[in-house]
């Protein structure tokens, strides 16, 4: 290489280093997670630049998908609550306020009157919703972070195909990275048959303006717009068979009523992000019955909102809560507001339980998860770990009165590079459902105590904080 090239290489380099720092600085990120990129860029030539332009760039101010922008071109749901009669339905002020912040922080409207069940397990899970499929009459919405080209997402394939050449109209839509064992076979038989099928954020060769680290993580279906399905499970046979982690244990619900409306503005808002297509036809928000008595919010969040609105609804439950808050997730990376919200919590004298798998996917999140256990231990935490298959549910249950369902995990990822929707759910026989799955979870775990947390292995503890350093951009 001569020496003229390798200058004018040295110098772009550096302006790229130079620029992406101050990019990061001028946004005002969380100081932790600046500074880790910034010893990224610094430490790790040519890789940390790689890795910054793909990974690391924050788009949320401009505004991906804008489910306000598009929520302003169509007209609202006739179903949806007022603020002014939250108080109707609920009426305990912090269970209030947990109500007003999301509607303001990701425009969430409240619905009353649902019917809500609670579905623990793969085979009931995929029963209940291929039941509904095969009876819908007038269309189909289908969304998910992953379908395996395997023997359940084959199923699912061969009823999609059926329905949509009976005339059921079929929209789906796929993150482009988490289904990308989907086989071109696969995919056209489904196109051809007129099922509608769109991937989200498919990989384009534009490093400045990479989306690659911004995954569609939600799990919505729904059906004639009067069935709703939400949760944590993917379209895998991992969840009937397992793999070699065992069995997956997931929690999904399954709704009717007017919260339905929710699931299906979030599925139309996507769908108009993948097609470019606004679909404002009454039909699909068809007159609900109306059920149980209760409150619920369908809740999104991702580089596209304005705030971190799951995580704040997270922390404002997990602090408000009164007597107990019990939560299960299979990643455990908090930030310092999940963090600080769950020991301020335990040292309050709330019972804090927390229930995570006791060996994930993921070595490295296992390893971050662990080297948080000691500070939440020692506050009063109750944690356990899951050694029957892996837990890979994402739900909290607290003071017999909210319940949260959904995609979102208790990490990084989940605040802020996910698109991700949760349930939040404002009725007693739902959370007294949870509670009790929870404690029956127990059965299946092992407690971990603060004695055996602090006398792993020297070695061990190095790897966990060493791979603690990466939980902001992991």
């Amino acid at each position: 290489m001569s020496p003229i090239l390798f200058i004018s290489l040295l110098v772009v380099y550096l302006y790229t280093v130079v620029s992406s720092i101050s990019v990061i600085l001028l946004e005002n990120r969380n100081s932790v997670r600046s500074l880790s990129w910034i010893m990224v860029l610094v430490f790790l030539p040519f890789i940390g630049v790689f890795l910054y332009l793909v990974i690391g760039q924050n788009y949320r101010k401009q505004k991906i998908i804008s489910k306000k922008s598009v929520r302003h071109n169509t007209p609202a749901p006739a179903t949806e609550l007022h603020p002014e009669d939250y108080s109707d339905f609920v009426t305990h002020s912090n269970h209030l306020n947990l109500i007003r912040l999301l509607h303001k922080n990701s425009d969430a409207a409240a619905y009353a009157y649902n019917k809500i069940e609670v579905l623990s397990d793969g085979t009931n899970t995929f029963r209940a919703m291929f039941e509904a499929m095969e009876a819908a009459k007038s269309h189909i919405h289908i969304e998910f972070f992953i379908f395996e080209d395997d023997r359940i997402s084959n199923e699912l394939r061969k009823l999609l195909i059926r329905k949509a050449q009976s005339g059921v109209r079929v929209r789906m839509i796929y993150d482009y990275l988490g289904s990308f064992g989907l086989t071109r076979n696969y995919l056209k038989s489904l196109r051809e048959a007129g099922v509608y099928v769109r991937p989200f954020l498919p990989l384009r060769l534009r490093l400045r303006r990479s989306k690659i680290n911004f995954r569609n993580h939600r799990k919505i279906l729904i059906v004639d717009g009067k069935y709703g399905f939400t949760g944590g499970l993917n379209f895998a046979d991992r969840y009937l068979f397992g793999n070699t982690l065992g069995k997956w244990r997931d929690t999904f619900i399954r709704m009717e009523g007017a919260a339905v409306h929710g699931l299906q503005s979030q599925f139309l808002t996507d769908w108009y992000f993948v097609e470019r297509k606004l679909i404002t036809d009454p039909k699909y928000y068809p007159t609900p019955e109306k059920c149980k008595e209760n409150v619920v919010q369908v809740v999104s969040s991702g580089p596209d909102t304005d705030w971190e609105s799951i995580m704040q609804g997270f922390a404002r439950a997990i602090i408000s809560a009164d007597k107990y808050v019990y939560m299960h997730t299979p990643y455990f990376v908090p930030n310092d507001v999940i963090l600080n919200a769950v020991i301020s919590a335990a040292l309050s004298g709330t019972d804090v339980r927390l229930m995570i798998p006791e060996r994930s996917d993921s070595r490295l999140s296992d390893a971050c998860t662990f080297s948080y256990m000691g500070e939440i231990l020692e506050a009063g935490v109750k944690v356990y770990l899951y050694t029957k298959g892996f837990l890979h549910s994402k739900a909290i249950v607290s003071d017999d009165f909210i319940s949260i369902v959904g995609s979102a995990n208790l990490d990084e990822r989940s605040f802020n590079q996910n698109f991700e929707a949760n349930a939040f759910i404002y009725d007693k026989d739902t959370a007294m459902t949870l509670k009790q799955l929870f404690i029956a979870d127990i059965r299946n775990c092992r407690e971990l105590s603060f004695a055996d947390w602090n006398n792993r292995k020297r070695r061990q503890k190095i790897k966990e904080s060493f791979a603690r350093l990466f939980s902001p951009i992991i």
